[in-house]
């Protein structure tokens, strides 16, 4: 296993270099329970679908300093997002253009069970809230573009899908620090992006951005 010197998500400076030490062995040493089969540390910093590796590595931290990591503050939350591309099915997609609209950034991909289990709920929410101005924008972790085409159409998912066949990689999930998926951010009428857990009550967050 790779050695880690950081748990993103966790500011290491705030403890003494011993316990950042302790902090680090233990965490490069643990396994994380779920099925991504790394260690806790490899969890956190490779891309894995997996949340399981950030609660142990609070664990970690709280066990050895004797006190919980404070989150991080979100520093996209209340800020418009950067998004622009053109989609797969040649569609122009420019995120600061959809003002008065309520957006769902949808990351996702094909091969992710969790992602396919939220798309009759997505499609749902859409089919009624879309004439009251609700959009929806895809971000797919595809590597295989006919498979993600092929899919769109036979799931009949007619909103637009980002695809650069990277994977993890992908520029836009990457540039947003994406670590697992499905995740579904929302953007207000005024551009800004508002929640970053939009699979939870879906349909009532959008309904609320709308009326607002």
């Amino acid at each position: 296993d790779k050695g880690y010197k950081i748990l993103p998500g966790i500011d290491l400076t705030k403890f003494t270099a011993k316990q950042q030490v302790t902090i680090l062995e233990r965490a490069n040493k643990e396994r994380c329970t779920c099925k991504c089969k790394l260690t806790v540390a490899g969890c956190r910093n490779d891309d894995s679908s997996c949340g399981t590796g950030k609660k142990l590595a609070a664990k970690i931290v709280e066990e050895v300093t004797g006190q919980a990591p404070a989150e991080p503050k979100d520093k996209d939350v209340g800020k418009p997002l950067d998004i622009q591309f053109t989609a797969t099915d040649g569609t122009k997609v420019d995120l600061t253009k959809m003002k008065g609209k309520v957006v769902l950034i949808d990351f996702w991909a094909t091969w992710c069970g969790p992602c396919i289990r939220e798309i009759p709920n997505i499609k749902k929410t859409y089919a009624k809230l879309h004439p009251k101005g609700f959009e929806i924008v895809g971000i797919s972790l595809d590597s295989n573009k006919d498979k993600l085409v092929n899919f769109i159409k036979e799931k009949e998912m007619p909103w637009p899908q980002y695809f650069d066949g990277l994977s993890w990689k992908n520029k836009i999930s990457s540039k947003y620090g994406i670590r697992s998926i499905p995740a579904m951010w929302l953007v207000d009428t005024k551009g800004n992006l508002v929640d970053k857990n939009a699979r939870s009550g879906l349909e009532e967050k959008v309904e609320k951005l709308l009326s607002q």
